[in-house]
């Protein structure tokens, strides 16, 4: 992370001199570069001049090479015998190095000397060179004075003044005009980025991975995020990062406020050819011609071209309308607060900006706050607190922070109170800005309903709401997304950072800020009781929602709603409801009434509108309408607990979700349900008097996903479940299904079947293509129960058959026609054996076998198996060779006490975790084989440190010092605990680790993941590889390991293993590999893991990069 109080060239001068002067002394010192060092200092430009005038020597003071480095800009004043002095030859050399290294400018003066005699050595300059070149042949140098020529052609080449060419020889206006260029060249350099640059660093080091900086084509690389989040911040710092490297730079800045202005195209592109151009003034009559001399004079140079806060494409076509506007190598950055501005553009990279990590924003807040990088020990917690509110937002942070600088405790109490009320009104304007750009009533809607009621929730289940009230909400949830105003999250929910909610629910406060009743939309549960209790509501009121779970001492009567004619939206979760409700809701779109407490629905709210009801936990007993809901697509009415008939549905023609978890007393599925022809997803789960489903649902064709897991008494899939043609997920967990009908492998599109807990029948045979996944146990000999195969499920991807009794002869011997397959579960069933075929399941990633108690064998494995659980198998005695699935990450046997070996473990190039606690018989050379690999987390018996380690204590902590440098380069260090759990069952838990290095005065934690902590309080070792690359331990240092297992654990032992990189070679020809195997060890293996073990302030790349 980079620290507020460290700088770097993109955030500050790196530099001490503006300008450093290199001249003959002899020549001119005493007029014309007496002159001009004068004039650049009255001009306030800091400027290095060597005022020794008897050099003696050929080797350059080291006091002038570092004024040469600290130089942003260098002047060569040539003259007549410049090239006598084999010291400024040697200056020239170096400044032209740091041109090329440091991205140095150097403007060559030509003072009454032709630039080809300097270009080409020739005149006063080829008698100088002949005799250096005289004197060097004595000394067998002539390198020397091959680089001087060079140096001296280079500089030539160069743009910069001829005495003779500029105002017409005289001194002084050619001085007046040198001073005018160098002052243009530094006020149009660094920008000022931050105060405290926290976090800067690893955001710019991200884009120019983006930014392609070696390819000739013209490169587009947007940067986008929401207001605040630090856009501009990153284009400047990029800005200050690469400008040097470019024929003419340009950072335009407030691009969208700007362009607002009368003429504001125009004067946009005016600034760009100023700057370019490094003119005192262009005027442009108007933005097509302005597009026209872009190209025309910017066409052949390569530019860097930054536009800040765009956000309509007219801004970008006026500016940069197309790449060849511009010279090869060009690099346009564009910062948006929409991304579709990007897409139009056709940007070759995006980039969006995130808000900080935890320690970044904690920090910032601090500098903002305290005026130093951590909070004051009292106020800590507090900080910690806004800094969550502030939901890591960098202009949130800096606001706040320099609010409550130098106030009190109190204060602070005070404010974050009223912030949780009223945003920040400066923050709020700044957020608004992407608000108030929606040139669309219906998308300000959209976004306004979600903040007010939808954040979190799934966007499958909004969008039909927000389309029923007539937002077209596909296309507006679309916008309001690409302007980093609403996101969906990767289980696809409706996402917002909180501040941008705050923000939507301060406009609609605004609205009436001393009425509530007059708003749009009502959410805090103080003013929408008050409301309801005191029928304050008007037409104004489009969505209300109070949420009373824990507090349910609000009435209403439903006479209330006759003044919400307007009413949309309503959630009134366990609010009770009193007297009859005759009039009609009919804009209502969504009903979410959780722990609704009457036994039927009133008439009154059955709206023509309504697109979702949502009654969970309610005292319904039937539900009767006589109405027809024509737009419902969602109902649910799980944990009714009273409800034992579903409603008619033939009044409910649309419906597509159907979820009635938990109905207890349900017993009857209307028949009409069979006429729901866009029906996809039904969820009976723990309906536990049902015992069927109506003949007619088996003909739907639309069923999706069908749940009936806990419906104990459920006993029959009928033989029409081939019927099911678009049914993608079965899940029959713990039924009393005891057969599976043949035509089960008519379900091409299945890709999820779960029958765990079924124990299969004593008396009926199974079809002859699935019986055999359901072996009773008890039936000692079960015969015909098997198909010969399964080749009909070709979309299978999951399989779970947990405790279904199943022996042997119940699985089928070619499993490998399931050839999608990725993961099986078989946990808790009579195997003792099982059947070959399971290595032909080439995608299989997952097997599980835990609880097999009879299990003695497992036959070859599938290469591409990712986890193998077999834990708790205490008759297994032998695994078969793990070598052979080459990306096995995860192992997990514990507690298989008769487990002697298990080949190739030791050769496994790919293993990061190993659990083999309670495997006691498993011999010394694989513990030993064990000990020495870095894995990232192992479990084993035990309860001594192995002797190979090199530090040993008692206790969860370790002192210990390196040993002194010996040649070999250290890897990293294993870390072995002996310890015993308190838990009550198996737990993956944390193991911090802390360590002091006091040689090189600093601390680091380190989190690693220990495997399945076990239950039992017998000891165990842990063990767990940490890299060097985190803790950078040198030669004798002296550091001290602390464990904290977070009281999951008691260490009783520590240890630690010094790994190095030799020692890893050694053990990869001992595995028989290439010691530069690219494949790597399980050393290697660790970068993989290393995202979840480490708090890393850095974010990935591929976190924030998108190709566009």
């Amino acid at each position: 992370m980079t620290s507020a109080s460290s700088s770097s060239h993109s955030f500050s001068k790196p530099w001490i001199y503006d300008v450093f002067l290199s001249f003959r002394g002899e020549d001119t010192r005493k007029n014309f570069t007496d002159h001009l060092y004068f004039a650049f200092k009255d001009a306030g430009i800091n400027t290095f001049r060597d005022d020794n005038e008897l050099r003696r020597g050929e080797d350059i003071s080291t006091e002038l090479l570092q004024a040469i480095q600290k130089s942003r800009i260098s002047v060569i004043v040539f003259s007549r015998n410049y090239a006598n002095s084999r010291w400024c030859l040697e200056e020239l050399v170096k400044i032209m190095e740091c041109r090329r290294s440091c991205r140095q400018l150097v403007f060559p003066i030509f003072y009454d000397v032709d630039p080809s005699d300097v270009r080409k050595q020739t005149g006063s300059f080829a008698e100088a060179f002949a005799g250096h070149e005289e004197r060097f042949v004595l000394q067998t140098d002539k390198g020397k004075v091959a680089t001087w020529r060079m140096a001296l052609t280079e500089a030539a080449n160069l743009s910069g003044w001829d005495l003779r060419n500029v105002a017409d020889g005289h001194e002084a206006k050619f001085i007046k005009k040198i001073v005018g260029e160098i002052l243009r060249e530094l006020s149009s350099t660094y920008l000022f980025v931050a105060f405290y640059p926290v976090g800067i660093n690893p955001r710019v080091q991200q884009l120019n991975f983006l930014l392609n900086a070696g390819s000739s084509e013209v490169c587009i690389v947007g940067i986008y995020g929401m207001g605040g989040i630090g856009k501009t911040t990153i284009a400047k710092a990029m800005y200050n990062e690469l400008f040097h490297s470019f024929d003419g730079k340009c950072f335009l800045a407030n691009v969208r406020e700007i362009s607002q202005q009368p003429n504001g195209h125009v004067k946009l592109q005016e600034q760009l050819l100023v700057d370019i151009l490094k003119t005192d003034k262009i005027k442009i009559g108007n933005v097509d011609r302005g597009m026209n001399m872009i190209k025309e004079r910017l066409h052949s140079r390569r530019v860097l071209l930054i536009l800040d806060d765009v956000d309509k494409l007219d801004q970008l076509q006026a500016i940069a309308g197309s790449r060849d506007w511009f010279g090869s190598g060009s690099r346009i950055i564009v910062t948006t607060r929409d991304k579709h501005v990007l897409t139009v553009l056709g940007a070759d990279r995006v980039y969006m900006a995130r808000e900080m990590n935890d320690i970044e924003a904690l920090e910032l807040f601090s500098w903002h706050a305290f005026r130093t990088s951590h909070p004051v020990e009292d106020y800590k917690e507090l900080s910690e607190q806004i800094v969550d509110y502030c939901g890591r937002l960098p202009l949130a942070l800096e606001v706040i922070g320099s609010f409550l600088f130098g106030r009190s405790i109190v204060e602070w109490k005070s404010a974050l109170e009223k912030l949780r009320r009223i945003p920040d009104d400066q923050i709020q304007k700044k957020l608004q800005i992407s608000f108030d750009g929606l040139n669309d009533d219906t998308q300000k809607d959209i976004f306004l309903d979600i903040s007010c009621f939808f954040v979190g929730m799934d966007k499958e289940y909004v969008l039909p709401i927000l389309n029923g009230c007539d937002f077209f909400a596909d296309i507006g949830l679309s916008v309001l997304t690409q302007r980093c105003l609403v996101s969906v999250s990767e289980k696809n929910k409706l996402i917002m950072h909180d501040l941008l909610r705050d923000m939507g629910r301060e406009i609609v406060r605004a609205q009436s800020p001393n009425n509530p009743g007059r708003r749009s939309r009502l959410w805090i549960r103080e003013e929408v009781g008050d409301i309801l209790r005191r029928n304050m509501g008007t037409e104004a009121i489009q969505g209300m929602a109070i949420n009373l779970l824990k507090v349910n001492d609000l009435n209403v009567d439903v006479n209330v709603f006759c003044n919400l004619q307007n009413l949309r939206l309503l959630q009134l979760n366990h609010v009770k409801l009193g007297g009859g409700c005759d009039y009609l809701l009919r804009k209502l779109t969504w009903l979410c009434w959780h722990g609704f407490p009457l036994s039927f629905i009133p008439d009154g709210l059955y709206g023509e509108n309504l697109v979702a009801i949502d009654m969970r936990y309610s005292s319904l007993r039937q539900v009767k309408n006589s109405k027809l809901l024509w737009k419902l697509k969602f109902l649910n009415l799980s944990h009714s607990h009273y409800l034992s008939r579903t409603p008619d549905f033939s009044r409910l023609p649309h419906l597509e979700k159907l979820k009635l978890k938990d109905c207890r007393s349900l017993v009857e599925v209307h028949h009409s349900i069979g006429y729901l022809d866009s029906l996809v997803l039904v969820n009976f789960k723990d309906c536990k008097q049902l015992m069927r489903l109506p003949s007619s649902f088996w003909k739907l064709k639309s069923i999706e996903i069908l749940y009936l897991s806990g419906c104990s008494k459920f006993d029959e899939l009928p033989e029409d479940l081939g019927d099911l043609e678009s049914l993608t997920v079965l899940h029959a967990d713990d039924t009393a299904i005891r057969q599976v009908p043949n035509n089960i492998v008519r379900l091409k599109n299945l890709q999820d079947l779960s029958l765990c807990g079924c124990k299969g029948s004593t008396s009926a045979t199974f079809p002859s293509r699935l019986m055999s996944w359901f072996l009773p146990r008890k039936i000692p000999n079960p015969t015909n129960l098997l198909p010969p195969s399964f080749h009909g499920l070709d979309r299978l991807t999951s399989l779970s058959l947990r405790d279904c009794n199943l022996s042997d002869d119940a699985l089928p011997r070619d499993l490998g026609s399931l050839p999608s397959l990725t993961n099986l579960e078989l946990d808790r069933n009579s195997f003792q054996s099982l059947p070959a075929g399971l290595s032909s399941l080439l995608r299989l990633t997952s097997l599980r076998l835990d609880d097999n108690t009879r299990l003695q064998t497992i036959p070859a494995l599938p290469r591409n198996l990712d986890t193998l659980r077999a834990s708790n198998c205490i008759s297994l005695e032998r695994l078969p060779d793990i070598s052979v699935a080459s990306r096995m990450r995860l192992l997990y046997i514990a507690n298989c006490p008769k487990l002697i070996e298990a080949p190739g473990l030791d050769k496994s190039r790919s293993i990061s975790h190993i659990d083999m606690e309670g495997c006691y018989d498993i011999s010394n050379t694989l513990r030993n084989s064990m000990h020495m690999g870095c894995f990232s987390g192992l479990v084993l018996p035990g309860n001594e440190i192995p002797a190979l380690f090199n530090y040993k204590n008692e206790g969860a902590s370790i002192l210990f010092k390196l040993p002194e440098f010996d040649g070999r380069n250290l890897n990293g260090m294993n870390v072995c605990l002996v310890c015993s759990s308190h838990l009550e069952k198996e737990e993956t838990k944390q193991i911090r680790i802390k360590l002091t290095n006091y040689t090189k005065g600093f601390t680091k934690k380190f989190r690693a993941v220990a495997i399945n902590l076990v239950k039992s309080c017998e000891d165990h070792l842990w063990q767990g590889h940490i890299s060097n690359n985190f803790f950078k331990l040198g030669s004798e240092d002296e550091v001290e390991l602390i464990v904290d297992c977070m009281n999951t654990m008691t260490v009783k032992k520590t240890g630690v293993y010094l790994v190095y990189e030799q020692d890893e070679a050694r053990l990869k020809a001992k595995r028989g590999l290439d010691s530069d195997d690219r494949a790597g060890s399980s050393c290697d293996n660790l970068l993989q893991a290393k995202r979840l073990r480490f708090e890393t302030c850095q974010q990935n790349i591929e976190e924030n990069m998108d190709m566009a």
